[in-house]
């Protein structure tokens, strides 16, 4: 794989951006790595000539002062410490090659990872739905590791190889240049079984990745679900399928690597191929033909591994690049993500909770003929609380997601303070418009931590006032941290009710013009209901008041209700208007009032 084939080499140079001196540090402790790695065989040739054999025309003769004589001690002891000393060197060198290629590695996974999550920010709900959690996931760490792992076999092998093929080539054809031929005709052997085993690997990391995907999917809807897994309990079942998640991505990976585990194999085959005719054609020369000395033979097998251990590590590299290859274009999949919504520069902030719904159609697949809101037309004031009700699946979600834009209408218009909402940047744009989700979620941290979320320079005074208006300053008093209560992963420590007024506090503390609660009091009493819906009328009375509820004791004091039924508005007005006139409104309200009396009754 090229990485500049997945549009790459100017997109993926530019997260080295930081780590530019170890990076170019790194090549060029390779090379003096190689350089006196290369010089050892001949310092051992001239040894083995020179001082064992006292051959008086040896490699180095020409650059050996004629005071050290052949067959002499002192040029054994001499060239041994020449030997000492480029080893030690080169040792030096390849240490803070890899010291200083592992900082570049690291740095550019870190920047990579960056990119990655900073991208992932940008998403709108729609591109966040093209992906699972478990595979971003995936994505930001086991790829990004299998690329950091190539970027820094690239800045060391990858230079390390080649010279020292090339260094080891020109010593071995200055020795003997007819049987230095013998690696020459191994290099094409070695490369068509690199390239057959790269052309079927690919597709196997790839399905390996996936299953990846598959088993971290597991694991998170899990552990995310304990609780329910437990209440229903399904721990056997949970189990045996994440053993067969688990046992799938074996079979895959196994598939994967079985297949480049000839590589090794392969390479050592012909290595020692290469030196078993050396032998044999050396030997005969020096013992029939005295063509050239022992050291010569010597130095010239260690040349010889030398490159095919470089063409190895080529290989190894090829191997590696292909793994990395499904990783790569996982990961350019999310930076070539375009978000679908995006913001203008503009300053403007939302002056009022004026809003307007113009002919608005929406379709999550964007598909005319498969509309999930159709002709939507409403009006509401600045200040207003409207309630919003309607059976499961009918838009009211949808409906209150196109305000903040989590969602772009697919035609029509959505005007906020007399402005297209396309008109805001999306900053000032959720600025002034607070929503609190159906799904409520707590991140780790105390809870004082959690609603700043809402305000992050807001005071104590602050944070308690909110905390009254959703009726959750009781139940935080009541712990022994109070405010600086610890509420574990995923708000683990308190109720859903509790939850839900925590999160409606912390909407509160941004101050919006708009508050949005979608059925974000499901899990409260209906006197707590009751009391957060006094302190709005209150203590925020400029603010617009959309509120979502399946109860429809949780809206029928609002200014006017709005009734959903596929996708459309039937209806709205006040509770005694539609008590009188909309037959959807006024069966949901007589069902739940005759549920209330039996649940009276019983």
């Amino acid at each position: 794989m090229d990485i500049s084939e997945t549009k790459g080499f100017k997109r993926y140079s530019s997260f080295v951006k930081g780590y530019w001196l170890p990076t170019i540090l790194t090549p060029f402790f390779m090379i003096f790595e190689v350089a006196l790695e290369v010089l050892i065989p001949l310092l051992m040739a001239a040894i083995v000539d020179g001082g064992l054999y006292a051959t008086d025309d040896f490699l180095l003769r020409s650059v050996i002062p004629a005071s050290l004589e052949t067959g002499s001690t002192r040029l054994i002891f001499t060239l041994g410490g020449l030997m000492v000393i480029a080893a030690l060197l080169s040792l030096a060198c390849g240490v803070l090659g890899a010291r200083t290629g592992s900082v570049a590695a690291l740095g550019f996974s870190k920047n990579l990872r960056r990119a990655i999550f900073d991208k992932v920010q940008s998403f709108s709900f729609a591109n966040t739905d093209k992906f699972s959690t478990s595979s971003l996931i995936v994505r930001s760490t086991t790829d990004v590791t299998m690329v950091q792992n190539v970027f820094m076999q690239i800045i060391r092998i990858f230079v390390r190889a080649p010279m020292m093929m090339v260094f080891a080539a020109v010593m071995a054809f200055r020795i003997n240049s007819r049987l230095s031929w013998i690696f020459v005709i191994a290099i094409p052997f070695l490369a068509a079984a690199m390239i057959i085993l790269v052309s079927k690997g690919h597709p196997r990391f790839m399905a390996m990745l996936k299953k990846t995907d598959a088993m971290n999917t597991s694991v998170q809807e899990n552990l995310i679900a304990m609780r329910v897994v437990k209440a229903f309990v399904r721990e056997d079942y949970e189990k045996q399928k994440f053993h067969e998640s688990v046992d799938d991505l074996k079979k895959a990976q196994i598939r994967a690597q079985k297949l480049f585990s000839f590589a090794s194999p392969i390479q050592l085959l012909i290595m020692w191929t290469c030196t078993v005719v050396l032998l044999a054609l050396g030997g005969m020369q020096i013992i029939k033909f005295k063509a050239f000395a022992p050291g010569e033979l010597t130095g010239l097998m260690s040349y010889t591994t030398m490159i095919i251990s470089s063409l190895a590590m080529v290989s190894f590299m090829i191997v590696s690049l292909s793994m990395a290859k499904a990783s790569v274009s996982r990961i350019d999949e999310v930076l070539d993500e375009t978000p679908e919504i995006l913001g203008t520069d503009s300053a403007m902030k939302v002056e009022n909770g004026d809003i307007e719904f113009r002919n608005v159609d929406f379709s999550y697949t964007k598909d005319p003929e498969n509309l999930t809101l159709s002709g939507i037309n409403l009006k509401i004031r600045s200040g207003e609380t409207i309630g919003v009700v309607g059976g499961t699946g009918e838009g009211k979600s949808t409906l209150v997601q196109l305000i903040p834009r989590f969602y772009d209408a697919l035609s029509g218009e959505v005007i906020i303070a007399g402005h297209n909402v396309k008109e805001y940047s999306l900053y000032e744009l959720r600025e002034g418009v607070s929503m609190v989700l159906q799904k409520n979620m707590l991140f780790s941290g105390s809870i004082k931590e959690n609603l700043r979320w809402g305000d992050p320079d807001a005071t104590d005074e602050e944070i308690e006032a909110a905390c009254r208006m959703a009726c959750a300053h009781d139940f935080i008093e009541s712990f022994p941290d109070k405010y600086d209560t610890d509420l574990g992963q995923g708000g683990c420590n308190v109720s859903g009710g509790q939850k839900q007024r925590l999160c409606i506090a912390r909407a509160l503390l941004k101050k919006p013009k708009i508050l949005i609660l979608d059925d974000s009091t499901s899990a409260v009493d209906t006197a707590t209901d009751e009391r957060i819906r006094t302190a709005f009328r209150e203590y925020i009375p400029g603010t617009t008041k959309i509120i979502i509820a399946q109860r429809i004791a949780s809206i029928m004091g609002s200014d006017r209700i709005i009734v959903m039924d596929e996708g459309s508005i039937v209806d709205v007005g006040t509770h005694d208007e539609l008590m009188g006139r909309c037959s959807i409104y006024r069966e949901v309200y007589d069902s739940q009032m005759e549920e209330k009396k039996e649940g009276g009754e019983a």
